[in-house]
């Protein structure tokens, strides 16, 4: 793409007749618009479009893995069960683990980015729109490559963590380990996809006037799990793709003693991923909790810069915690009593963002809407999460209770408590952005409480059933174990939860077709996301806004300030200084293309063709290479659509 320079004294406050700007708002519809039909639906690469779609695939997969969740808790509900065989029963929990933490937890976090992170910054677009569209192709690729699988009787089950060697060629012939590595494959395809995405647009295309300390707290919190990403998922993507891959296929070796390989460089690898995607879910979440408490206790986030710098500080620990899931591991006692030492103070950073909240809340006048409730539930259950997460960086602790379903129980409290519940508490607080209309707060509040309460019934008991001795990933049990009676009420609890979501979903479905009609910004926030229409139009603002501090629609002014050059006739963006927002140059952003499509499809003819014969792969790199040949020559055509002829008048140019 070329860029083309731009005045450096754009003009501010411009004052617009209602007239130009229905002029001008019906020219960058036509610029920025979706091509109609399938065709179009298809090459679409508005960043908005893309990311509903992740939402959307992502959400259905948390239903699926909440499914076998409760297919599970009804085999463990009392002892002897025969509902689920123990072949099914392993595949099952396998899906739902990779279901949960790559279907699920991190597309949808990534998504919420992809979606607000342009609006609440300014701009009109992604940095890449075509390589945004391609993440999402790859992703869902995956989704539909592993249910294919399981309902073929030939899905993953070995653990989502695929320890070796059970995953090894020795102990698990057939093609069930080689579907969960190539599935891992896609979705750290997109989630890479997704978090170049997020920098290149976070550190370029800020509004003017937005500095680096004027960011929105959820967009730094993007921006450092996006760096978390590049750094942390090439580790598994390596090890899933080339390294267990090929010892499966082509006997490399590198996992197995008897030919100098070592079995813990797997756990090495994977663990290295494994616990930064743990804060990959969190940190996302804890960027949700600060504009719903803002907007609902009418104050400024106290502590701004200790939240962006415990941010920070969070993600740098995430990478030396590691080994603390391998305690049980023959690895020296000295490197086990470092990694408890980081195990316990990253809860330093989290403890100090929860002491920034309760002081905004204490200042301010909280209202208890849905949103708000979400927050208050997410502060009790993940604080209780993180009680037993620091219990079990004690190493003598975490070996009598390594494998037992108190682990179980402190992950899912972690996950719950500090993912899924900031997660729904931002869709009721940005539904009415994304889809113009508000959700049913009566319905939401029993939504909130019922699932409260499951989640506490369900994973509660699990912390006695773990200290009772009971291991986890076993499909049934003997009744003189006394395990009975608890996991009857883990398995009500379970059901709770999936009454609570049962409401979400009859509530989101009503609301989205036929529900209030939503304001522009009908909580009164201060984000720049409520600065346009909702749902917001294809070029998110007419005119990009002028910023000057924190909470710009808090501001006493009577209206937002905007800048004013760029063009309407082509999908023009602004490019901005890293550091301190000054305009810098002009980019034309590209329009709808099938190829990232395409390249995704033929990507992985290459990686599921693998599993079966080495011609799959040669024939898809070459089908492949003509995706990144017509990628190529399109993306050097010029963008933009021909000015066309609008009533009232001629289009108004101001360049």
């Amino acid at each position: 793409m070329t860029t083309l320079p731009v005045n450096e004294k754009l003009p501010a406050d411009v004052t617009l007749s209602p007239d130009e700007l229905l002029r001008e708002a019906m020219a960058l519809d036509t610029t920025w618009r979706d091509k109609p039909g399938v065709w179009g639906w298809l090459s679409a690469v508005d960043h908005k479009t893309t990311a509903k779609r992740y939402i959307i695939t992502a959400f259905l997969m948390f239903i699926a893995g909440g499914i076998e969740a409760a297919l599970m808790r009804l085999q463990l509900a009392r002892p002897e069960n025969n509902l689920i065989g123990p072949d099914r029963y392993n595949q099952l929990f396998t899906t739902h683990g990779t279901t949960m933490m790559f279907l699920f937890a991190v597309p949808i976090m990534t998504a919420m980015g992809l979606y607000f992170v342009p609006l609440m910054i300014g701009a009109r677009s992604i940095a890449f729109p075509r390589l945004n569209a391609f993440g999402f192709w790859n992703y869902f690729v995956g989704v539909v490559f592993l249910y294919v699988s399981l309902f073929a009787n030939t899905g993953p089950d070995t653990g989502w963590f695929a320890y070796v060697p059970l995953s090894g060629p020795a102990y698990s012939p057939g093609h069930r380990v080689d579907v969960w590595a190539q599935v891992v494959t896609f979705t750290e395809i997109a989630a890479l996809c997704g978090a170049v995405n997020i920098i290149a647009t976070v550190f370029k295309m800020r509004a003017p006037g937005m500095s680096l300390n004027r960011i929105p707290l959820f967009v730094w919190a993007q921006l450092v799990v996006a760096f978390m990403i590049v750094f942390a998922m090439p580790a598994v993507a390596t090890g899933s793709t080339l390294m267990l891959a090929t010892d499966r296929a082509v006997n490399m070796h590198w996992f197995n003693p008897a030919e100098g390989g070592d079995a813990l460089l797997w756990q090495h690898i994977f663990w290295f991923f494994g616990h930064p995607e743990v804060y990959i879910i969190f940190l996302p979440a804890v960027g949700m909790v600060t504009p719903i408490i803002e907007t609902f206790c009418r104050r400024q986030v106290f502590g701004y810069t200790a939240i962006v710098m415990a941010n920070i500080t969070t993600a740098f620990f995430a990478f030396g915690l590691w080994v603390h899931h391998m305690f049980a591991t023959p690895i020296p006692e000295l490197g086990q009593s470092l990694f408890t030492a980081a195990s316990m103070v990253i809860a330093i950073p989290t403890g100090l963002q929860i002491f920034c909240w309760i002081a905004t809340m204490w200042a301010g006048r909280p209202r208890l809407t849905v949103p708000m409730l979400f927050v208050l539930g997410f502060l009790f259950t993940f604080i209780n999460g993180g009680i037993t997460g620091v219990m079990l960086a004690s190493v003598a602790f975490d070996k009598q209770a390594h494998d037992t379903f108190f682990v179980v129980a402190h992950l899912h409290y972690v996950l719950i408590g500090g993912g899924l519940m900031p997660l729904f508490g931002a869709f009721y607080y940005w539904f009415p952005k994304i889809t113009g209309r508000l959700l049913k707060e009566s319905w939401g509040k029993l939504h909130f409480w019922l699932f409260l309460i499951g989640t506490n019934v369900t994973f509660f008991p699990m912390h006695v059933l773990g200290l009772n001795g009971m291991p986890r990933r076993i499909y049934t049990y003997l009744a003189p174990t006394g395990w009975g009676p608890l996991n009857l009420l883990a398995t009500a609890g379970a059901l709770t939860i999936a009454l609570s979501v049962l409401i979400f979903v009859v509530n989101a479905a009503k609301s989205w077709f036929g529900g209030e009609l939503a304001k522009e910004n009908p909580w009164e926030a201060a984000g720049l996301e409520w600065a346009t229409a909702s749902p917001p139009p294809p070029y998110n603002f007419i005119h990009t806004p002028l910023v000057r501090s924190r909470h710009p629609l808090w501001e006493p002014t009577v209206e937002l300030p905007v800048v004013v050059g760029l063009r309407s006739d082509r999908r023009e963006i602004l490019v901005t200084t890293t550091f301190d927002a000054r305009p810098d140059s002009r980019h034309n952003s590209p329009d709808g293309s099938i190829w990232p499509l395409y390249t995704a499809l033929s990507m992985g003819l290459v990686f599921i063709g693998s599993i079966f014969s080495p011609y799959f792969v040669l024939g898809g790199l070459g089908v492949s290479l003509v995706g990144l040949l017509g990628w190529a020559w399109q993306s050097t055509q010029p963008s933009g659509v021909e000015r066309v002829a609008l009533p009232d008048g001629p289009i108004v140019e101001r360049v």
